[in-house]
């Protein structure tokens, strides 16, 4: 069995269920065919950053990208610093 994949509408759309209607995340996920814990997850996501929530298949939060381009940096310098040895020797 494939794992479902839903679009960040659909995820927005279960969320106001929710919270916005007071409907039940036990309620709302048999009404949406799937297990209420992944429901719980997406509402907990959301109330812990409405804006960047749900940010979509191969994009990240912009503090993950900080992240990322932080990690990468070292070894972009130390490239940089061992080129000009290579290139005398």
């Amino acid at each position: 069995m494939q794992r479902r994949k839903f679009s960040r509408a659909f995820k927005l759309e279960a969320v106001r269920w929710v919270r916005g209607r007071g409907i039940a995340v036990a309620q709302t996920a048999r009404g949406l065919d799937m297990h209420e814990n992944g429901l719980r997850i997406w509402v907990q996501e959301f109330s812990a950053d409405p804006v960047q929530a749900f940010p979509g298949n191969g994009q990240m939060k912009p503090e993950q990208l900080e992240i990322e381009q932080l990690r990468r940096e070292p070894a972009k310098l130390k490239a940089e610093r061992d080129i000009p040895k290579k290139a005398a020797a």
